[in-house]
């Protein structure tokens, strides 16, 4: 029996959380803001299906995709327990643009691996499989972060913990609030969007990044919104990453105009994100972006609530 995997679209860093926070998104219109993986069946040899609305950007070989490299990496897993994982024929549906900080590769990854891991039954237990995620996921980026594929598997906002025995913390959030995303259509690497920040930072850059991450977790926890909302300011990366992003500063400040809560760079960019409290303003500066934003045909926005449920797996009749 065939299963698919629905793995949502994560932002990462959240402003204040440096390569430690990560939230899943939904949009309130119900389309679709992540990657579908199916596995279909076994067979002689392994197969990959693209489809999607950026399948174009995927390379025409199945051995290059990130899907197939999931493929080795989960039946290397299974080799270890003992079990025999034969090639497999598989379909992807790449919703996501890759490069867009929105953790297109991380939603690939996820799917990929939750749809391999419930094709063989559920060998793996959450926690492995999430390691294994974040394993393939350092494979793109050149070293293993979960900010993406934390919350993109177990939903919500994710706190890296990453302990011997817990990767991420779940922290609660505020359901009044909206999640305005937009994605220029441009492309930044996650390596390039690494390579602009500085090798060190200065010792009141650290101690307000420390303030900040604590200030957050706290507010979150006691319901104070307004508290919240005045630490999600970016200190380490945006003030070198703008630099890479068309009218990031007009963004913000119409933005911020317009009551949104806070405004940053998703991830490496160039997609950026608003929370806001009022689904009129939220509207507002979606609108706005789509005007002033993109930059091609291949840009969108979308009014998103946080994704609590994370990675859904669903076996096909």
């Amino acid at each position: 029996m065939a299963v698919t995997a629905y793995a949502p679209a994560s932002t990462g860093n959240v402003s204040l959380g440096f390569d430690i926070l990560g939230l899943a998104l939904a949009p309130i219109d119900g389309s679709l803001l992540g990657d579908r993986v199916s596995v279909v069946e076994e067979t002689q040899a392994f197969s990959l299906e693209n489809s999607g609305r950026f399948a174009h950007k995927l390379p025409e070989d199945p051995t290059q995709n990130i899907v197939y490299d999931c493929f080795l990496g989960f039946k290397a897993e299974m080799a270890e327990l003992g079990i025999d994982v034969q090639p497999v024929k598989m379909k992807l549906e790449k919703n996501l643009p890759i490069g867009s900080g929105l953790g297109s590769s991380a939603s690939s990854i996820v799917a990929a691996l939750a749809a391999l891991n419930g094709f063989y039954g559920n060998p793996l237990n959450s926690e492995l499989l999430l390691r294994l995620m974040g394993k393939l996921e350092g494979q793109i980026s050149g070293s293993i972060h979960y900010d993406n594929v934390a919350p993109c598997f177990l939903g919500g906002l994710q706190l890296m913990l990453e302990s011997e025995t817990q990767i991420s913390l779940s922290l609660p959030t505020f359901d009044d609030w909206y999640w305005v995303i937009c994605y220029s259509g441009a492309s930044v690497s996650t390596a390039a969007a690494r390579e602009i920040l500085p090798a060190q930072y200065d010792k009141a850059t650290t101690i307000e990044f420390g303030r900040q991450l604590a200030v957050f977790v706290d507010a979150l926890h006691r319901g104070d919104r307004a508290l919240a909302a005045s630490m999600m300011k970016d200190v380490v990366a945006e003030p070198y990453r703008k630099s890479l992003l068309n009218n990031f500063d007009a963004s913000r400040a119409y933005s911020l105009q317009q009551g949104a809560l806070a405004f940053g760079i998703s991830g490496s960019g160039p997609t950026v994100f608003a929370a806001v409290d009022n689904l009129n303003a939220a509207n507002d500066i979606k609108s706005w972006l789509e005007q002033n934003y993109i930059q091609n045909e291949n840009g969108f926005a979308h009014v998103c609530k946080v994704d609590t449920r994370g990675t859904q797996v669903l076996e096909d009749e």
